[in-house]
């Protein structure tokens, strides 16, 4: 009965050196434990706590059942080391390090995968509630209406200009991609400081639906979108380069 018992006690600490965390002292249906829950493994487990082979370091409340959460002591381990091969303790630590490391990079793997997702969601939301305010026709102010009346303001031709002229030299100048547009809302800039973001992309529908300029759609992650403002919505797809339709 003893070296049944004697045996008993080894294979739990040989357990608890594997979770210096804690585990619960008994095993139930879903949570492995250091002893069964059987008479002997009873009589084991009440003398490693009185030999101070294991401490309780916390209790916890699985449903109506509270669970002592044992580790292992340094008398424990002394005495495990006396009974046990050495290099047994040590095969049996790498391989809970093994499996920690292993578990350890899927949750780390899984928490980026997380982040990249916030991330997309985030840069989606914020392209379309740009839309959504662009999107809205601007009330024009009482000295914007005279200005139109008297025929001052700008037209819609010199809208298109500021657009199309830097596009065009984009192109001329022997840029073999489309241009994105962060670059072209720089370029356009440069010679309509009074063009609004809104106003930018009113210009690009218009050329789009007047087949004078392609709006290509950014394909890759969300996430590495850069400068999401400057991008906006055509039908289905975020709209990110532009070219002169030859």
């Amino acid at each position: 009965m003893a070296d049944k018992s004697n045996q008993l006690m080894i294979d739990a600490l040989a357990r608890a050196v594997a979770d210096p965390a804690g585990m619960p002292l008994y095993t139930s249906k879903a949570i492995p434990g250091l002893f069964a829950a059987t008479g002997a493994a009873k009589v084991a487990a009440q003398r490693c706590k009185d030999a101070a082979y294991l401490r309780v370091v916390r209790t916890e409340t699985r449903g109506k059942t509270a669970l002592e959460i044992c580790s292992l002591t340094g008398k424990g381990l002394s005495y495990l080391l006396e009974q046990v091969s050495p290099k047994q303790v040590l095969e049996d630590l790498v391989r809970a390090l093994e499996g920690q490391q292993h578990e350890l990079t899927g949750l780390v793997n899984a928490a980026r995968e997380s982040q990249a997702s916030l991330d997309a969601l985030r840069i989606t939301a914020e392209v379309v509630l740009k839309e959504l305010v662009t999107s809205r026709p601007a009330v024009p102010t009482p000295n914007e209406m005279w200005q139109k009346f008297q025929g001052n303001g700008a037209t819609p031709a010199t809208d298109d200009n500021a657009i199309l002229k830097p596009l065009e030299q984009w192109h001329a100048a022997g840029a073999t991609e489309d241009c994105p547009l962060p670059e072209l809302y720089r370029r356009a800039r440069e010679t309509a400081p009074q063009l609004t973001l809104g106003q930018f992309h009113d210009v690009l529908r218009r050329l789009h639906q007047r087949e004078q300029v392609y709006l290509h759609p950014w394909t890759g992650p969300l996430y590495d979108l850069p400068e999401p403002p400057l991008a906006f919505m055509v039908g289905h797809e975020i709209a990110y380069y532009a070219s002169v339709r030859r």
